[in-house]
């Protein structure tokens, strides 16, 4: 659909080509071809530490939007009307499997009870089913493996000591989709918040919730993972929305809200979420090359 929309807006045939492949074949031989000026990546951590190897000896320009593990943080004057039910949205919206969903929650001790309470009722809601019905809101997990993995960080979340408050388990579901690589969506508390399954990226319908006192412990919790691609704040305290906003290291910060973008703003992560920034101005950098020419013209 997008290379039909590429020549009914006339542009030259050649300028954009698709080529469909996997990694291992068609990516790496982008990465490592020396007549491929750049690369755009969005993925994986892991994928894009290996492009930034691969790559390196031919000195390409490299745009990297790679995993994350965005804290939500909700202190204890916050909206929880809208705050809940936002937040369930951008746990499990796509399973979880969206790079900037919001897997691990930071509640104020004040109101963690009744946030907790409110969030796992609204999760309960959530509809398991077919991606192809209307209503579905949460569909299968994208491989075999990839299940098995999330399924091994619930496991884990127990192991430690962490409650599950819902989830945890594959539905039981009939017809065609009793074989498909479903969870239910998962929330646990009670976890240290360095615990594994609260600074590894899951990648899936698992969300952590942690209890916290203070403005500089969250911040310091927000702040301990690898990882910096976005986080949310909810507070009515304008002046510590604007405080914390500034101290937490993420590319993008929403304050009482979740996935507003304007394709205009710069887009991109800090530490091991990614490297540089796209969207308007900035891709029209990434994407283009400064060129200074410098005349001598004689008699001048």
């Amino acid at each position: 659909m997008l290379c039909d929309v590429l020549q009914q807006a006339k542009v030259p045939a050649g300028v954009v080509n698709m080529v469909f492949g996997t990694g291992p074949r068609a990516g790496q031989a982008l990465v490592s071809h020396p007549e491929v000026p750049l690369i755009s990546f969005t993925g994986g951590t892991v994928t894009g530490e290996r492009i930034i190897r691969d790559s390196a000896p031919f000195c390409k320009k490299l745009s990297l939007e790679l995993g994350g593990k965005n804290p939500g943080i909700v202190f204890d004057d916050a909206d929880l009307a809208t705050c809940v039910s936002t937040l369930v949205r951008a746990g499990f919206s796509n399973q979880g499997e969206i790079c900037l969903c919001a897997s691990r929650l930071f509640v104020q001790e004040g109101i963690y009870d009744e946030f907790v309470k409110r969030y796992v009722e609204e999760v309960k809601k959530i509809k398991i089913g077919d991606p192809r019905e209307e209503g579905t809101q949460m569909g299968p997990l994208v491989s075999r493996e990839h299940l098995a993995k999330v399924m091994l960080y619930v496991t884990l979340s127990e192991d430690l000591g962490g409650k599950i408050k819902c989830g945890g388990k594959q539905p039981q579901l009939a017809g065609p989709l009793a074989k498909g690589y479903y969870l239910e969506p998962t929330v646990v508390t009670d976890l240290p918040h360095d615990a594994t399954p609260c600074v590894d990226e899951i990648f899936g319908p698992v969300v952590t919730i942690t209890k916290f006192k203070t403005e500089e412990e969250v911040v310091e919790w927000a702040n301990e993972v690898k990882y910096g691609l976005a986080a949310t704040i909810w507070t009515e305290n304008v002046s510590r929305m604007h405080r914390v906003a500034h101290r937490v290291v993420a590319g993008t910060v929403w304050c009482n809200c979740w996935m507003i973008r304007d394709l205009r703003m710069p887009f991109g992560g800090s530490k091991a979420s990614g490297v540089g920034r796209e969207g308007m101005t900035n891709s029209a950098e990434f994407f283009t090359e400064e060129k200074t020419i410098c005349l001598k013209v004689a008699g001048f």
